[in-house]
């Protein structure tokens, strides 16, 4: 009878036990042998019993951790708990595992090469943006790009502004964005030389041309921003508008009709420094210095690059850039986007930054004291005015770029007590998230609002370029948790990349056309990421085609979403993908 009722009595605790929800927060690529290595897990119920790191394939338990509680926060009625393994630096292959509900996490590695190569898949999202001749799609796409509005020539006058890459799942196209994703993806050139392979030509076709394919990708860029700024006085800022989004088509072939029918010309605006708008959404612009700055320090950079490729394009783009610096100048204040039947448009609002950036890689490209001179003046200025690190929330895009690259590129050439000064900021804004990040079982400081991905990588990358600046190496743990939080140590569980890695959980059912037409899942791409519930319930058109796959993980606070129909979660970003190679070549050389 004894025997009876022991046997009983652990039937029953064991379907309890089995029917408890348990959830694993963890980096599904893993951790560099000397990380700071942790997880999250949490149910809706207490979890009791200790969780066993497994080596994969043989089963082996090589640890037994006790879970830490954790402060929720906002983060709802689940009870969060840490798992810490750092003291296992042996390299392989494990996963985390409960055996009371016979629940575990995905695979993940602990190794020195752990996150070798992956900017590569990166680049080959950018070249799925590429406009003009797309090498994945292996079609040539709006040649009749565009015709002008509000330039010093007629409106409908044909001007060339074909090339450059689709924004994001749409297929308008933003200097506001492009001379961002450019000048970043040059920066990771200087930075980590070596890290980058030679597999594509220039139009992004296999095979090798003796040049990185970063700056193959950067070039596509540069040879976009000549494009747009055809004459001294003269810079296009954006072509088409939301007239383009009438569902998802392959992009030669373009349903979308500007006044001269289907897959045919579209509107060419050109930047003025003053409101604009066809229709009843007009713009708040008031000068062009951030689109100028940005593409001056685009070019600038590009013109030191290409001196040792090829003398006459590097001549090209520092005349170019001088150019835009001037206009900047002339014009200060911003050019945000153009809408035309819709309220969603780039409301950026700053623009020393980019001043600031432009003016200090003019420096090192003509030696002219007078840029350094002025990047300092406006270094002081934008100081952390321009950030959102040191703010609570801001509009869509009105904090752009959202990392100030400007502070990192003139320290290199000022004086110590002005270098002190330059990783003071950085360091308030770093400081400040950390303060935030507390109240976040996955130690995250950074506001949920629409593309909180490319914040979190921004703020990553701040962080890496804080420590190249100052030497300082205190927040490496706080970056290793912003890693981790984009590749699965998140509320879902999920990596923030399509792709990466290769057989995790990652964004599959994206808000992009080669995706819903084609079937074609492109690796790289980091979609927009989750945001407050307060925001998403609220935006216009979104759909769930799909059962939510993380319905038991979600929680009251951020929402994110694997479906075509979340445009707002899960749509990848031309810009956002950009601004992540910094980070992505880092992890990759370390």
């Amino acid at each position: 009878m004894k025997q009876f009722l022991f046997l009983l009595t652990g039937l029953f605790l064991g379907f309890q036990a089995f029917s408890q929800e348990v959830y694993f927060s963890v980096n599904q690529i893993g951790f560099l042998p000397a990380d700071s290595k942790k997880a999250i897990v949490f149910s809706p119920e207490k979890i009791q019993n200790n969780i066993h790191l497994i080596q994969y394939p043989d089963s082996a338990s090589i640890i037994k951790i006790k879970p830490k509680p954790v402060e929720s926060g906002a983060w709802g009625d689940f009870n969060y708990y840490e798992i810490d393994f750092s003291e296992i630096e042996n390299e392989g292959e494990f996963f985390l595992w409960h055996s009371a509900s016979e629940t575990s996490s995905p695979i993940f590695k602990i190794g020195s090469k752990a996150y070798q190569g992956y900017q590569e898949d990166l680049l080959h999202f950018m070249r799925q943006q590429r406009c003009g001749y797309n090498p994945v799609l292996d079609m040539v796409c709006h040649e009749k790009d565009g015709r002008s509005f509000f330039g010093p020539m007629p409106d409908s006058t044909y001007v060339d502004a074909s090339g450059g890459w689709h924004d994001a799942g749409d297929q308008l196209k933003y200097l506001i964005t492009s001379s961002y994703a450019t000048g970043h993806m040059l920066m990771a050139y200087t930075l980590f030389p070596d890290q980058f392979e030679d597999k594509v030509n220039a139009l992004g076709q296999d095979g090798e041309n003796g040049i990185p394919d970063v700056l193959d990708e950067a070039k596509w860029g540069l040879d976009w921003l000549l494009k747009l700024h055809p004459a001294p006085n003269q810079l296009i800022h954006q072509i088409a508008d939301d007239r383009d989004h009438r569902g998802f088509k392959i992009p030669n072939q373009d349903n979308s009709d500007y006044g001269w029918g289907a897959n045919s010309y579209r509107a060419a605006y050109f930047a003025t420094g003053k409101p604009q708008g066809l229709m009843q959404y007009q713009s708040e612009s008031n000068g062009m210095a951030n689109i100028a700055g940005r593409s001056a320090a685009a070019l600038a950079l590009g013109a030191r690059i290409w001196k040792e490729i090829d003398e006459a394009y590097s001549i090209r783009c520092l005349e170019a850039a001088k150019s835009l610096y001037a206009l900047g100048r002339k014009y200060e204040g911003v050019q945000q986007g153009n809408s035309f039947g819709a309220p969603y448009r780039y409301n950026e609002e700053t623009w020393n930054d980019d001043m600031e950036w432009a003016g200090a890689e003019l420096f090192k490209a003509t030696g002219e004291q007078s840029y350094r001179d002025q990047a300092k003046e406006y270094a002081l200025i934008s100081s952390n005015e321009d950030s959102w690190t040191v703010k609570d929330s801001a509009s869509h895009y009105q904090l752009y770029p959202f990392i100030n690259l400007g502070h990192f590129s003139l320290h290199e050439v000022v004086e110590p007590e002005f270098q002190k000064t330059l990783e003071t900021f950085y360091q308030e804004g770093i400081d400040y998230t950390i303060t935030k990040s507390k109240t976040s079982p996955f130690e995250v400081g950074i506001p949920f609002i629409w593309c909180s991905n490319n914040l979190m990588t921004s703020l990553a990358t701040q962080l890496i370029l804080y420590e190249k600046m100052s030497g300082d190496k205190q927040y490496q743990p706080y970056l290793t948790a912003q890693r981790d939080w984009l590749f699965g140590k998140n509320p879902w569980g999920t990596s923030m990349f399509t792709g990466i890695p290769e057989k995790g959980d990652f964004p599959v059912y994206v808000h992009t056309a080669p995706y819903v037409m084609l079937g074609l899942e492109i690796p790289g791409g980091l979609v927009d990421g989750p945001i407050f519930r307060t925001i998403h319930s609220g935006l216009i058109g979104l759909t769930l085609e799909r059962p939510d796959d993380y319905v038991g993980r979600q929680n009251p606070f951020v929402v994110y979403h694997d479906a075509v129909g979340d445009y707002s979660t899960n749509e990848p970003t031309m810009d956002g993908t950009a601004g992540s190679i910094i980070l992505m070549t880092y992890l990759s050389k370390n």
